[in-house]
């Protein structure tokens, strides 16, 4: 992990694409009572969540705790999937919780919410629509095609803690782009790229998201996050096929999200089944 220098700039400078600053997000985000503790930023790193999973491990951080990466080296998704961006064109960060309040087996709704505050906050400030494709990926739409513009990973983090680690293609242009299904905020229309109001947008509504989901003891429909997240949910509606553990896939149509998180799919067969876990994939366009 390699700490942020403004010497270090000049190794990869880009007029368009910034180095955050670490100072000005700290003043902005860390306040008494508030949900974070501090914001960290580095050059670079392998991952942001590896290293905050190891962090609370070893018993050293508190909640509340932010680090923030301008380029990862070893970024993973969902299905341990890696991938990767130039530096300094989206945000990286990765987010310490405690949720101590809420049982456990709530802690599943916390990739939503992330899903739910990350959307509210890019609709603020980029002025960008992005849809929720269930459970953690990012929507938005380019040349009137969806595209995946970020992507969401939680993981547990030694004894009550939870890791939520957030990656969001900001300003990568489309000779950049990993594959073609990927998008951006800037190819999606955004109103601006710079990604210091972009962060602070995001990790303000993640604060009062989380903050609503654990005074309400993490009920969903209490708080309002189960509602939220199905407006904005792009799979909702769809005919998918999920991909599940075991090499078992089931396909039908996305009808509603449970009171777990859920996504229930109702089959040809007319079985509704509920699905905790898997890679879905949308087989009819909205």
């Amino acid at each position: 992990m390699t700490p942020q220098n403004p010497s270090d700039d000049n190794r990869w400078s880009d007029l368009d694409r910034p180095p955050l600053n670490a100072a000005a997000l700290r003043r902005g985000l860390v306040r008494e009572g508030g949900l974070y503790r501090d914001i960290e930023v580095v050059r670079q790193t392998g991952s942001t969540n590896s290293d905050l999973v190891a962090r609370a491990a070893a018993g050293d951080v508190e909640e509340g705790v932010v680090l923030v990466a301008e380029e990862q080296t070893e970024a993973r998704g969902r299905l341990d999937r890696r991938w990767s961006a130039p530096p300094r064109s989206g945000l990286f960060f990765s987010v310490l919780l405690r949720p101590r309040e809420v049982p456990v087996e709530r802690w599943g709704w916390l990739p939503l919410l992330t899903g739910v505050a990350v959307a509210t906050g890019l609709a603020r400030a980029a002025g960008v629509d992005t849809a929720l494709k269930w459970p953690n990926d990012l929507l938005v739409t380019v040349g009137g095609e969806e595209r995946k513009a970020g992507g969401i990973l939680a993981e547990r983090a030694g004894d009550g803690g939870v890791v939520i680690g957030v990656g969001i293609n900001v300003s990568l242009r489309a000779d950049e782009l990993p594959v073609p299904q990927a998008g951006s905020l800037a190819l999606a229309g955004a109103a601006g790229t710079d990604r210091d109001p972009l962060l602070r947008a995001v990790l303000r509504a993640l604060e009062d998201w989380y903050g609503r989901w654990r005074a309400a003891g993490g009920d969903p429909s209490v708080c309002g996050l189960q509602e939220t997240y199905t407006a904005g949910c792009a799979t909702l509606g769809r005919t998918v096929r999920a991909e599940l553990p075991g090499d078992r896939s089931v396909v039908g149509e996305a009808v509603a999200l449970d009171g777990d998180g859920r996504l229930v799919i109702a089959t040809g067969e007319g079985v509704q089944e509920p699905v905790g876990a898997g890679d879905i994939v949308h087989l009819r366009p909205a």
